[in-house]
């Protein structure tokens, strides 16, 4: 009975609130409804908006909580919280840091190597009815955030090369400067129509009408990340105790739990970049699918047969993870054979990579980011240009009038990704560097190290005692 007698004199509070605001302003009753309800401009295609809205949530579920966990069962239990931490601190950071200027000068115009810095800062001139995107049929505030899950999850992949070892502050502040340094050029060179991208008279890098082709990010993402991490691992060094039987994962069921999530989510990375609910994306979601299946079971197979190896759990995970990397750059462009030839070679590759390459050179690459993110990367990005042609079952080769020889393509490729390797490399030599200055160096103490940074860096643990 109270809640039918509040509402009729709520409704009277409201009207009359209404009357003496329009009374002072000069405005009917109905333009102050009119005002008071902001209609904004609906333009676009409803069913590429709510894909992409999709896809950006996806994305966003490959960060926190897919990749977390992948990487939070694969470190020791007194590290696993840290793990946690850093990736969803790194989810927030660069989430401020698209908007205040990340956006803006990744975009197109500009030079060859940043977009335009006054476009977009802070996101300035943004407004609800902008349509954005490749194909300007979706709100640009879908663009903006759908962009912004890639911004977060290319320095993320960063913590597993130099995971148990980095103080969190010095984490924070390299991220944020190797994601200015790097992150937004590169970007801008492969997906804003940069370096990467020869145009009419082509430049010092590419040709004439020369362009490189990845979709979602060979090498923005994964070559990116992954050359980044191994420098981060040989600058702050070994972890204490490495190379040793304790450093074996604490919990390959998460593992395999955070490379599941992370295989649901990459269809929004894949499928999602191709900016339309239509046959490109079906293609990427189909090609994403058969590439990951066949890099898991030939990783498996490459474990199995090994000398006294057994098909593992964290294996399993780690070869599926190897081809969602691999045809990353290629899915907008092979079709099912391709992802097949794909899919086995990069878990071939990368399975030697991560351990017998990884041995020999005897650096501490905690969770393998350079074995398999940035091999696996130049993998599918010089496959790309091998794979997309039709007579493999590709769309044609490159977007241009006029398609390459495959030789010239995967050419092409090959050059985007050894630029990808110095620029990032130097870029995050550089990021540390200053990180370090700041921090007063960038490793954890030994003591720190020895009883886990769960505690000494959060003054929690990720289990109860």
């Amino acid at each position: 009975m109270k809640t039918k007698r509040k509402l009729p004199l709520f409704a009277m509070i409201f009207v009359l609130a209404g009357t003496m605001f329009s009374l002072t302003t000069g405005l009917s009753a109905d333009e102050v409804t009119t005002k008071a309800v902001p209609t904004w401009e609906t333009a676009g295609d409803s069913g590429d908006t709510a894909w992409m809205i999709t896809a950006a949530v996806l994305v966003l579920f490959m960060t926190i909580p897919g990749l977390s966990l992948f990487y939070g069962g694969l470190v020791r239990s007194k590290n696993y919280l840290s793990i946690l931490v850093q990736c969803f601190a790194i989810t927030c950071l660069m989430s401020f840091l698209w908007i205040a200027y990340g956006y803006g000068w990744s975009a197109e115009g500009g030079g060859k190597y940043f977009g335009d810095f006054s476009n977009r800062v802070f996101l300035n001139g943004y407004s609800s009815a902008n349509m954005s995107g490749p194909a300007d049929t979706i709100p640009e505030s879908v663009w903006i955030v759908f962009q912004m899950t890639f911004a977060i999850i290319t320095p993320a992949l960063m913590v597993g090369a130099f995971a148990e070892r980095m103080k969190f502050s010095a984490v924070l502040i390299f991220s944020a400067i190797w994601f200015t340094l790097s992150y937004i050029p590169i970007w801008h060179m492969a997906w804003g129509g940069g370096l990467f991208h020869g145009g009419e008279s082509g430049n010092w890098l590419m040709g004439k009408g020369q362009s490189v082709l990845d979709l979602a990010g060979g090498t923005v993402v994964h070559i990116n990340a992954g050359i980044a991490g191994l420098v981060a691992c040989i600058m702050v060094g070994k972890r204490k105790g490495f190379p040793g039987a304790q450093m074996k994962p604490h919990a390959a069921g998460l593992t395999v739990v955070g490379a599941s999530m992370l295989w649901v989510g990459w269809f929004g990375f894949n499928a999602g970049s191709a900016f339309t609910a239509g046959t490109d994306a079906g293609n990427a979601m189909l090609v994403t699918q058969i590439a990951t299946a066949m890099a898991a079971l030939a990783w498996m197979v490459c474990e199995w047969t090994k000398s006294g190896g057994k098909p593992t759990a964290v294996g399993l995970a780690t070869g599926a993870v190897a081809g969602l990397v691999a045809i990353t750059p290629a899915s907008g462009n092979v079709g099912p054979v391709g992802a097949i030839l794909i899919g086995i070679a990069s878990a071939v590759i990368c399975f030697w990579c991560s351990t017998t390459l990884k041995q020999k050179m005897g650096y501490d690459d905690s969770l393998d980011v350079f074995g398999v993110h940035c091999i696996g990367g130049i993998v599918g990005c010089v496959l790309t240009g091998v794979c997309c042609y039709e007579w493999i079952g590709g769309s044609g080769g490159a977007m241009d009038e006029q398609t390459p020889l495959m030789g010239t393509q995967v050419w092409i490729q090959l050059k985007s990704a050894l630029f990808t390797l110095a620029w990032s490399a130097i870029a995050a030599f550089v990021a540390l560097k200053i990180a370090g200055a700041i921090t007063k160096g960038i490793r954890s103490s030994d003591e720190s190290q020895e009883q886990g940074l769960d505690l000494t860096d959060h003054g929690e643990s990720g289990y109860s005692s």
